[in-house]
């Protein structure tokens, strides 16, 4: 099964290693299409497979594409592509706000997947929303679970615009999760810390936060309560966070990141 890769930027290099570290795919199966000549001599050095300047050379080849270009590049790419594509090849998107109909009317094909990774992917702790075209077999979408799957964990969505919903969740989610760190890791400066204590400090109550959520069948609110007791310091830091309304502050921005990937679906 040989896999082009179409777009040499982080996410592009995160599943080219991605595939080779946990042996979906070999360095000889492995194709990147980079248009910029100097990327392109960066990614040859990390011999993680071909490196391609040309689409005529590698794009006919593929049993599975992925289109990891910026949103605003994918007509260009389309055009460039279209003439060369056959119909058995599978197409995995993972293109901001690029709907499945528009990748089949710019390519031609109908074998589509669209996906929506999160940056946690360059570690192994990324998640991604997917979904498909209805002309992708099963075995095709299992297929592409599992190279999705050396990346993180994934979940399959029925219809497109919960790709938006995912986006907004766990597609922007860490910039919300580094701010509420930042701002604890500025109050932990404001009472003295230094900053590799407050760094510590946050970076650490976080990831066993996190660890113990994942542990147990407990909800957050019921971790709440068991951190919680009455009249304590913990009660007082939740009251104070109610009376900002904290809690309806972020569900107003993850709604606001919703409307804008809905936007952004829009304008392409």
């Amino acid at each position: 099964m040989k896999i082009l890769i179409i777009g040499g930027g982080n996410m592009g290099l995160t599943y080219a290693q991605s595939f080779l570290r946990t042996q979906n795919a070999s360095k000889d199966d492995m194709m990147i299409l980079e248009k910029s000549p100097d990327r392109a001599a960066e990614l040859s050095k990390k011999d993680i497979g071909t490196v391609f300047g040309d689409s005529d050379e590698c794009v006919p080849l593929a049993d599975i594409v992925i289109l990891a270009v910026k949103p605003q590049d994918a007509k260009i790419m389309f055009a460039s592509i279209k003439e060369k594509v056959h119909h058995q090849q599978v197409f995995l998107s993972i293109m901001a706000g690029v709907k499945i109909d528009q990748i089949k009317e710019g390519l031609g094909t109908s074998k589509v997947i669209r996906a929506m990774p999160n940056l946690p992917a360059q570690i192994g702790r990324g998640m991604t929303a997917f979904t498909s075209s209805e002309e992708v077999t099963r075995i095709e979408l299992i297929t592409v679970q599992n190279l999705l799957n050396t990346t993180g964990k994934t979940v399959y969505v029925e219809t497109e615009k919960f790709i938006d919903a995912a986006t907004a969740i766990s597609g922007s989610g860490p910039a919300y999760v580094f701010l509420f760190m930042d701002s604890m890791i500025s109050a932990a400066r404001g009472m003295g810390f230094s900053p590799a204590e407050a760094e510590l400090l946050v970076s650490q109550t976080f990831l066993g936060a996190t660890e113990l959520y994942n542990s147990g069948d407990y909800t957050c609110q019921e971790w709440i309560h068991r951190v919680s007791s009455k009249g304590g310091t913990t009660e007082a830091a939740m009251q104070s966070f109610d009376q900002q309304e904290v809690k309806n502050h972020i569900i107003a921005g993850a709604n606001a990141a919703l409307q804008r990937a809905i936007e952004l679906g829009q304008g392409n």
